[in-house]
């Protein structure tokens, strides 16, 4: 197989970049539009709250099995058909019409295929970027937060104007070619130690035998859980608090959280790499502080009287997201193995997805009695418990768990 040139790890990047775009792009729309369905189809908050529960469920279930599969077969083709399969998915929950419906094409068939994606990305980065690794893997995190902000904007506008079902239509649509443009570039690849790899109990086995593995999967549970919870009900939220249109709330809610989650992640993906040049277990402090310091903000998200109040608490809350998202995979990768990395990203992410999901579904049913401005806020917590998770693997546990060679 042809040795790629010196620029593929760039070109390779900014690939992956504009399809991990599309997976949190899609993810959004529903969330934006929800006002939208809830008045023509008649759902209740507990039900839209459920349908964005059973994407983050089935994406949990499913990223494992993504995982191990990606430390065996070739990740391009794993990449390129996850993209178009979950925007077919899309595309097709536009002429949705019933709850189960949702939960099956929004749930169980666009979550599946967002499930794929991850793993087999975040391993072909970290293979061809070494020296520069939290750097890439910040600048592909980013993708996440420029796809939900656009994605607001856009649906939101697409949505009011022409109808929810058409929001779904463009993303589906637009992410079909993007995947077929993925498959044509990427080069060939083919998992290192493919023959020897281990069984998935095996695999599982050695990687939380290790503590800071354990702890690192504790504590991105904890900021899945309020990622979800504040994606799914924020753009409602801000709507009805402050009389804001769709495209307006679509906008204003993900738009200051993650212009500060860009700043933070380049940021903290820089500050990380310079510091674990002397002292590794610098990747996991610059995560676990990033989330202790983002936790008084989370509360001013809910709790905040005015506009200009929410919004810089969206905006500081982003900035130290940003940065603990940085490292969430380059500090998993200090201490697993090369050849077992995507099933490592995989297990992480099953355990984080299967415990947030459980936020959209547990607000939606306490909005009618607490109000979702209690809700948003008291999400503060998990951050404090997954901040101290991480500052005690990196502190009690890492020294024996890292490993030698990267």
């Amino acid at each position: 197989m042809k040795e790629p040139g010196k620029g593929y790890k760039w070109e390779l990047l900014a690939l992956l970049w504009l399809a991990f775009f599309l997976n949190q792009a899609d993810r959004q729309i529903f969330s934006v539009v929800l006002p939208l369905i809830r008045e023509d189809l008649g759902l209740t908050d507990a039900e839209l709250g459920l349908i964005a529960s059973a994407l983050v469920w089935t994406y949990g279930l499913l990223v494992p099995v993504a995982g191990f599969l990606g430390d065996r077969f070739s990740r391009k083709n794993i990449i390129a058909i996850s993209l178009i399969f979950w925007s077919v998915a899309t595309l097709s929950t536009g002429f949705c019409a019933t709850l189960i419906q949702f939960v099956l094409l929004r749930g169980v068939a666009t979550g599946g295929g967002e499930a794929f994606y991850a793993p087999s990305a975040n391993a072909l980065i970290s293979q061809h970027h070494t020296k520069t690794r939290s750097f890439a893997l910040s600048l592909h995190q980013s993708a996440v937060y420029i796809g939900i902000i656009l994605s607001g904007v856009i649906a939101g506008y697409v949505g009011e104007t022409y109808g929810w079902q058409k929001a779904f239509f463009v993303f589906g649509a637009f992410g079909i070619l993007v995947g077929i443009v993925v498959f044509m570039r990427l080069q060939k690849d083919v998992p290192e130690m493919m023959e020897t790899q281990p069984e998935i109990l095996k695999t599982a086995g050695v990687i939380f035998r290790k503590p800071t593995a354990v702890l690192l999967t504790l504590g991105f549970a904890c900021m899945v859980f309020v990622n979800v919870g504040y994606l799914t009900w924020m753009p409602s939220f801000i709507a009805t608090k402050f009389n804001l249109s769709l495209a307006q709330a679509g906008f204003n809610s993900l738009f200051y959280h993650h212009v500060g989650a860009i700043i933070g992640v380049v940021i903290g993906g820089k500050l990380a790499d310079t510091l674990s040049l002397k002292d590794r277990k610098a990747r996991l402090l610059v995560q676990g502080i990033a989330l202790l310091l983002a936790s008084p903000f989370i509360f001013w998200m809910g709790a905040g009287e005015t506009e200009i109040v929410t919004y810089a608490a969206l905006f500081i809350f982003g900035v130290f997201r940003g940065a603990y998202d940085s490292n969430i995979f380059a500090s998993l990768y200090e201490v697993v193995a090369v050849r077992i990395r995507s099933s490592a990203s995989g297990l992480m992410l099953m355990c984080a997805f299967l415990t947030g999901a459980f936020s959209p579904y547990i607000l939606g049913i306490l909005k009618p009695s607490l109000g979702l401005s209690l809700g948003l806020s008291l999400l503060s917590i998990a951050y404090v418990l997954g901040g101290l998770m991480i500052i005690l693997a990196a502190l009690l546990f890492f020294k024996k768990d890292k490993i030698d060679f990267q």
